[in-house]
Formats: C-alpha cells, structure tokens, sequence
C-alpha cells in the first residue's frame, strides 16, 4: 500500500513504535466491523459499545503479539469474540447472584415514539431476529456472524475460530438451519 494509506501491519508496527494515531486509525478501520460482530453476539448495543472498546484496549496491550503475517481484522476479531464470551461468563454469574431477569427480554419493549406501523412491524422482526440470534450457541453463533454479517471468507472465519475450513462449513450449515427453526416457531 502507498505511504498515504498502510496497511494494518505498517500501522500496528507504528503503533508499537509510540506512534497513537497509528493506533487510532487501526481503530479507526475495524471498529465497524468489531462492532457488528459484538453486537450480534451479545444482542445489545449499549453492551456492544462497552465490549467493543474494551476489545480495542486488549488488542493495543497485546499488539507486540499480533503477527503481521496474519490479517489484523482476523486477529481483532478472534479477541473480541474472547470479550463477548467473558461478558457472557460475566453476565450468567450475575444473573445467578441477582436473580435478575435477562437482558434478552429488554429487547421487546416497545418505542413509546409515533411510528408508522411498518416502521413497528420492522423494529420487531429485528428485534426477534436479534434475539434469535443471540440465543443460538456461540459456535453457531460465531461462525454466523462471521461469515454472514461480516462477510468473511471460509478461511478467515477458520482463523478466527481455530477451526477447520469444513467445521466453519458446518456450522454455518447447522446455525443457519437452528435459525430458520427457532424463527418458524
């Protein structure tokens, strides 16, 4: 790439070098991205934001351990995935010493804003989407978010997860049929 726009492995290195604002367009890059994967995973976008910055503060202390021969957005992926998982350890202990109800429920209260009614009909299907998603097992629920929201390839999906090629296959298989079932019912 030219000087005027590196590539991920010039910037992290820049990074490391003390330079912030390599760091900040690294961010910059992939926090969309990073987003969307969160917020898939853990249905909530105030939960997502939070997961998502702390994602960006793990990948910057451990950026001397990124290996530049790998995609960056591989490599912040797999990490914000380990943070959705943690909220989720987090969030079951929670629910276990408060008895609190889960925040799945939250996501049918209804807009108390005048919309039209297609409008309404939209923002339920999403959410009941949303919530389907979110309840499908997270190696369902990881393989299907990579590869379908962010249109990863087979290979980098692979990467991520630490899986086989045929294993992402697989489970894109099985997390798109739970889906259509558990949306039929």
């Amino acid at each position: 790439m030219s000087e005027a726009h590196p590539d991920d492995r010039a910037l992290a290195a820049r990074a490391l070098a003390g330079q912030q604002s390599a760091y900040g367009a690294l961010m910059q890059r992939h926090r969309d991205a990073v987003y969307r994967i969160v917020r898939g995973h853990v249905g909530d976008g105030d939960e997502a934001l939070d997961i998502t910055q702390e994602t960006f503060v793990a990948a910057f202390a451990a950026l001397a351990r990124y290996d530049g021969a790998r995609p960056f957005r591989v490599w912040i992926a797999r990490i914000a995935l380990n943070k959705c998982r943690d909220w989720a350890r987090r969030r079951a202990v929670r629910r276990f010493f408060a008895f609190a109800k889960p925040i799945d429920e939250a996501l049918d209260v209804a807009d108390h804003g005048a919309t039209p009614e297609e409008g309404l009909h939209s923002q339920r299907e999403l959410a009941r989407i949303s919530a389907a998603i979110a309840s499908l097992p997270a190696t369902l629920k990881d393989v299907l978010l990579l590869r379908t929201i962010e249109q990863m390839s087979q290979t980098d999906a692979a990467q991520v997860l630490g899986v086989t090629e045929k294993a992402v296959e697989t489970r894109l298989y099985r997390a798109r049929a739970k889906l259509t079932e558990i949306l039929r019912d």
